[in-house]
């Protein structure tokens, strides 16, 4: 089978374009060809295909209002792309297209192309896009969900774009417009989402015209050797943001005498995390900056389990499935899809998001009952091989694929 990929960035940025990298590799490895398609940058991994990807542009950046006039039809319907697509499959005839990220950088714009061709679509959803004119449905760093049923403009009344309010507006804008037009909802065969909680949250928004298939992320656990039991030690790693549930994490460590927590990771709530601690006197809370491939697999291996303390809508994070392949049990915020990932009392545990006290009598529990981590840890690792695996994973999104081309 020859399957288009898209995805508006083509280098490793976060968690959606590892999903995207991995399930290439995953279907090239099964005999298929996997044809790309993605915006154009200097960090992109290498690939024939670069010619056909469309124009660089960057969000973050203080635009002249030049720049902003050429933003808004970018992102509203970017019609290079489209061109720029259809000449790809010219040259390139595919049997299906799987889209991952395509908001703001390329647009629906190339569903019109597809649905033109004649070319199944089927769409892995990574975040709360299609329901959330900023993503996440977050504002201000707490949950929000005030443009539930497509009351969008709720986005510009609270500024939710970066408290910008032009560039909120034009989120607001391409919601509306995005709905009214169909795009998503007559051109697209199937979704796909990595949590069964992302599903319902699009039935609760009136998303049904489109078929949802669950298919949670995957891992490759020949890649990782479980390591159960360690030091006296437990982990966070991942993005230093407000919604992450840190802070709730490091107030939870007051009174845990003799276990230290080992904060991985980068971001802009670091220095206000580690004055945090200094103010608690914890000095067995330690930040250690962003680690990556071999260090950071050694720096969990050697802990006693980890912790997921999220204060927003998790999908379905890598952070877990990492830590099960590792060996290690998970104490993770009952929220979003990680309650779908951990059972508790057998591989991990849950709390209620933002319980300090609950978190704190999590850790406490792990901490103080080695043999019971190391069962948990045990159950954790044959949990992911079982369920999570690359073989598991490759299965049921052949059924998907059969499914929308069915249709």
């Amino acid at each position: 089978m020859k399957v288009l990929f898209v995805n508006k960035f083509y280098y490793l940025r976060g968690g959606a374009e590892r999903s995207f990298f991995e399930t290439k590799k995953m279907l090239e490895a099964k005999g298929h060809r996997v044809i790309p398609f993605a915006m154009r940058d200097e960090r992109n991994r290498p690939t024939p295909y670069t010619r056909y990807f469309v124009n660089n542009v960057e969000f973050n950046k203080d635009h002249s209002l030049r720049a902003k006039a050429e933003i808004i039809p970018r992102v509203i319907y970017f019609r290079q792309a489209r061109r720029r697509l259809e000449k790809l499959l010219r040259r390139e005839r595919v049997d299906l297209a799987h889209l991952h990220n395509i908001a703001h950088q390329i647009s629906p714009s190339i569903l019109h192309s597809l649905k033109k061709l004649g070319i199944p679509v089927v769409q892995t959803l990574h975040d709360y896009k299609l329901i959330c004119p900023t993503y996440s449905m977050l504002t201000k760093g707490q949950v929000c969900e005030r443009c539930r049923g497509g009351r969008y403009y709720h986005a510009a009344l609270q500024r939710c774009n970066k408290g910008s309010l032009s560039a909120s507006l034009l989120n607001v804008l391409e919601m509306y417009t995005h709905r009214a037009l169909g795009l998503y909802r007559r051109n697209i065969d199937l979704y796909i989402t990595p949590s069964q909680f992302l599903g319902r949250k699009l039935r609760e928004n009136g998303i049904a015209d489109v078929p949802v298939f669950y298919l949670p992320n995957f891992i490759d656990t020949d890649a990782y050797t479980p390591q159960y039991g360690g030091e006296n030690y437990c982990v966070y790693f991942g993005r230093l943001s407000s919604e992450k549930g840190v802070m709730t994490l490091i107030r939870s460590m007051r009174g845990l005498e003799g276990l230290k927590l080992l904060i991985i990771g980068e971001g802009l709530l670091r220095s206000a995390l580690q004055d945090l601690a200094a103010q608690e006197g914890l000095s067995d809370v330690e930040f250690v900056g962003y680690l990556r491939g071999q260090k950071l697999k050694q720096a969990i291996s050697n802990s006693l389990f980890v912790v997921v303390p999220s204060e927003w809508y998790e999908n379905c994070p890598f952070s877990i499935l990492e830590s099960f392949a590792l060996g290690k049990p998970v104490i993770g915020a009952q929220i979003g899809g990680i309650p779908e990932l951990i059972t508790h009392g057998r591989d991990g545990l849950l709390f209620n998001p933002g319980d300090e006290q609950g978190l704190r009598d999590r850790i406490q529990r792990l901490a103080c009952d080695p043999e019971g981590t190391i069962k948990m840890g045990r159950n954790a690792r044959e949990k992911v091989e079982r369920k999570y695996s690359v073989e598991a994973h490759y299965q049921k999104l052949m059924t998907a694929y059969d499914r929308a081309l069915a249709s």
